[in-house]
């Protein structure tokens, strides 16, 4: 059964159209860590997603609050989504042990998504952890694009990537040829990746994935600088130094925020951040205000 729930006051208008529907589990992928990838038959969510976008989850009947997970990738023609999660907590324990034809409540696609603009092509996607699936989305949504899009993915984990990996054979100039880990996904789209870690994964970069996309903006030429946007999902430290090194290299940075929410349709405001606007200081709802911000507005430049 699906029904839409309407934007009927002004507080709702700017989340669009919000379905609860019962999806029909179809695949469980798990991955080292705990993590999981799961896709669900979700048509009326899977239509109208977008890259950036989530869902509120509720992942068991005797649990009564939702989870909101980023959605991975989405299939309107098919009807499908995908989500990925690391276990933290009751909730996601349960939605792990789910198997495929049980049905599993859904509340989205939820939130305002990444906007990339035409005239940068070069786009920059930088994911860390949990913080990934937006960003693959992303990379399909520009690979489908009809415009020049040249977009470079760069992913940062401290526990094994929830994804299998391959060495890359796409041609990348600005590192050693020994850093070749991507996502097998990726690399079949023919879009560059490169991952980055502090545990000594093999093939991927010994460090974080700011200092990853330090070593590709330092690279890059000022030409090509004024091509680049920034698209970046993680955790909070890691969105405030992507933000860093966007002002720094004066590039336009879109983030998605991680916060914990209750409703995930703004009727709370327990997930509200403190955003700068034309007006002046506001507070903004992640959930239908976001997730994903400018960066500049969420981590203001230091003086």
């Amino acid at each position: 059964m699906t029904e839409a729930v309407v934007a009927t006051s002004p507080a709702q208008a700017n989340r669009g159209t919000i379905f609860v529907e019962d999806a029909v589990l179809t695949e469980v992928h798990e991955f080292p860590g705990q993590q999981f990838v799961l896709r669900l038959m979700a048509p009326k969510c899977a239509r109208d997603a977008t890259a950036g976008s989530f869902v509120h989850v509720r992942c068991d009947d005797a649990l009564p609050m939702r989870r909101p997970l980023s959605i991975m990738r989405a299939s309107g023609e098919e009807g499908w989504i995908e989500i990925l999660f690391k276990i933290v907590g009751e909730g996601l324990r349960s939605l792990g042990k789910r198997k495929p034809g049980e049905s599993v409540s859904l509340l989205g696609p939820i939130g305002k998504g990444f906007e990339p603009h035409a005239e940068r092509p070069r786009t920059l996607l930088i994911g860390g952890g949990v913080g990934i699936p937006p960003l693959i989305f992303l990379a399909e949504h520009l690979r489908r694009a009809a415009s020049d899009w040249h977009p470079m993915v760069l992913m940062g984990s401290e526990l094994p990537f929830p994804f299998n990996s391959a060495r890359s054979v796409l041609p990348i100039d600005w590192l050693p040829n020994d850093i070749d880990s991507t996502l097998v996904l990726l690399e079949n789209w023919k879009i560059p990746a490169r991952l980055a870690s502090l545990c000594g994964f093999a093939g991927c970069f010994a460090g974080l994935v700011t200092d990853l996309a330090r070593n590709y903006l330092e690279a890059q030429s000022t030409p090509q600088l004024a091509q680049t946007e920034i698209f970046s999902c993680g955790p909070t430290p890691m969105l405030q130094a992507v933000a860093a090194l966007a002002t720094e290299f004066k590039l336009p940075c879109q983030v998605s925020l991680e916060e914990y929410m209750a409703c995930a349709v703004g009727a709370c405001a327990g997930c509200t951040v403190l955003v700068q606007t034309d007006e002046g200081p506001a507070m903004k709802r992640v959930c239908v205000d976001g997730p994903v911000f400018d960066a500049a507005t969420v981590f203001p430049p230091e003086n």
